[in-house]
């Protein structure tokens, strides 16, 4: 018998895993946006009546971590304001003080009831390109407030009853730059949580709601004690870890700390931000449901062996950040580059703490930023990431040119771009020489550089252009990043991290992003492996023989 209700319950957990991909599916292939069917930059959770996830997709990590926070804030919210939550109802928010990460990020939620009894909420948040604000595409480089930085939405019902909310709807479209886009967004959002209703209804209905509200409590559970079992793995204590920020904005170059004490013990991991730097006048605040998602993530990627997630694992991480302080941010501070930027630096923070306890198990830094660039004019915005490179770990080389950390995104085609927009791509490659070197080298950075076509304003919101991607036992530092204006008359300038610019017909923009840390001695790597990196193009032979003392031109010819 309770063979059976473990395997009933494993039934249960991997249908509602497959069904939040699918939701994701039907969310990515009706959007509009390329910010969606193209990078998808989406993502999607299944959630009980308590705010616990019971599934999620492999989305965005800073979406999924953020999700439960979320929820609870939006349900706060309608309960203090008195609004009932009834089938047929589906909430629309961007307050990011609410939903947990910034305005781009629109969250969709809708309860599931069955036989009038709410059994579970579906859920996704998706990145519009673009929504109002200063900038195009809305993510600043000086914002000294939210308002600056687009429409900020509260939790309001965008469907009443399974009729859409005119009014709402009419108010969002009015304040962004494509509201046809932002429209075809939200039909595909609204079409992903009812795949989610549906799905739920139907596996309900196949299992009974009395063994499937059982099996939910055991798949949780089950991966709390394999959660645990993790923990048991790693040496109890506290550690401490920082790194900065380079710049708040850019009108301000001052760094920013974040610093976190990481305790193990009793089966789980305390995280604590007090020592971080305050809020400060610039956009690379989070808000808190960005520092859990990014705290979450960074314990997870340490586990040995797979393990679910869901609440058994989200209970056992417990973030403290204090508020006003960089990392839990208060209105009106702006947080539109915190959820993007800062959230990669929460996890070099805590790898840092960590590699004291763990020093096989943490990797030398990735390139530790997502490379924001949005570029817009009359009308039209753009927004895209760019990958850097992953850090070199036990065993293992780094990944070249993927995005790493708090970003799951994919590459936007150069094709669709110049399609729909002012722009004609110029470069598009590995950046050689980037790595950084050691037994196991870091990844390489990427280079891409496009011209404009007309006038556009374009804006890059970045990191790691001082302040290198450190590598660990004994490996080296990787190229730090660079952003470029090569003016029509060849004439070039050197961006600061957070810069907004006018690029006129003919200017280029060129974007050469950060690579990974190395790990471990590099005199110890392999000359065969060296070679190779030679070969295709990733390391030049003056770098090798500067980088590895075991090695001659020989060798590499």
């Amino acid at each position: 018998m309770l063979r059976k209700r473990v395997l009933d319950a494993e039934l249960v957990k991997y249908s509602l895993i497959y069904l939040a991909e699918e939701m994701g599916v039907a969310l990515r292939r009706s959007a509009y946006s390329p910010n969606i069917t193209e990078r998808a930059d989406h993502s999607c959770v299944i959630l009980d009546v308590n705010s616990r996830v019971l599934a999620q997709a492999e989305h965005i990590p800073v979406h999924l971590g953020s999700m439960p926070v979320g929820l609870r804030g939006i349900l706060n919210y309608l309960d203090e304001n008195g609004i009932e939550l009834k089938e047929g109802d589906v909430i629309l928010s961007n307050d990011p003080y609410i939903t947990g990460t910034h305005l781009n990020d629109v969250t969709v939620i809708q309860p599931v009831y069955y036989e009038g009894r709410l059994v579970v909420y579906v859920a996704n948040k998706a990145h519009y390109s673009d929504v109002g604000g200063a900038n195009p595409a809305s993510i600043s480089a000086e914002a000294e407030e939210i308002y600056q930085e687009g429409l900020l939405i509260p939790p309001v019902k965008i469907v009443s009853n399974g009729k859409v909310n005119r009014e709402a709807l009419s108010l969002l479209l009015s304040n962004v730059r494509m509201p046809h886009v932002a429209l075809g967004d939200l039909h595909a959002q609204l079409a992903a949580n009812l795949t989610g209703v549906k799905g739920v209804k139907k596996l309900i209905d196949r299992r009974g709601l009395r063994n499937f509200t059982e099996a939910c409590e055991i798949f949780l559970e089950q991966t709390a004690e394999d959660t645990g079992a993790e923990y048991r793995s790693m040496p109890e204590g506290e550690y401490y870890g920082e790194d900065f920020l380079e710049s708040a904005s850019e009108l301000l170059d001052n760094p920013v700390r974040i610093a976190v004490k990481v305790t193990i013990e009793d089966e789980q991991v305390k995280l604590d931000f007090s020592a971080s730097d305050t809020q400060v006048k610039g956009p690379v605040n989070t808000v808190y449901g960005v520092t859990v998602a990014a705290s979450t993530f960074a314990v997870r990627t340490l586990f040995r062996k797979q393990v679910s997630i869901n609440d058994g694992f989200y209970r056992t991480v417990k973030v403290y950040a204090p508020e006003g302080s960089v990392v839990n941010a208060t209105r009106p501070y702006p947080v539109s580059a915190g959820n993007v930027e800062t959230s990669q630096r929460i996890v070099d923070a805590i790898y840092r703490a960590l590699h004291k306890a763990m020093p096989d198990r943490v990797p030398a830094a990735s390139c530790g930023s997502m490379n924001n660039i949005m570029i817009g004019g009359p009308g039209w915005a753009f927004y895209e990431t760019i990958g850097g490179g992953y850090g070199g770990r036990t065993g293992k080389d780094g990944v070249d040119g993927v995005h790493v950390n708090m970003t799951n995104t994919m590459n936007t085609p150069i094709e669709m771009l110049e399609k729909y927009y002012p722009i004609l791509f110029t470069t598009y490659k590995l950046r050689e020489n980037s790595m950084g070197h050691g037994e196991y080298r870091g990844g390489c950075g990427i280079e891409r550089a496009f011209k404009a076509l007309e006038k556009i304003t374009a804006t890059i919101v970045g990191e790691r252009t001082k302040l290198k991607p450190w590598g660990v036992n004994g490996g080296t530092e990787a190229k730090p990043a660079e952003y470029l204006v090569r003016r029509s008359n060849n004439q070039v300038t050197k961006l600061k991290p957070k810069h907004r610019i006018t690029l006129a017909p003919g200017d280029e923009l060129i974007i050469r992003t950060a690579g990974g840390g190395g790990y471990g001695p590099p005199e110890k790597r392999p000359t065969e492996k060296i070679r190779k990196d030679i070969e295709n193009g990733l390391l030049t032979p003056d770098e090798a023989l500067k980088n590895y003392p075991n090695i001659n031109q020989e060798d590499i010819l």
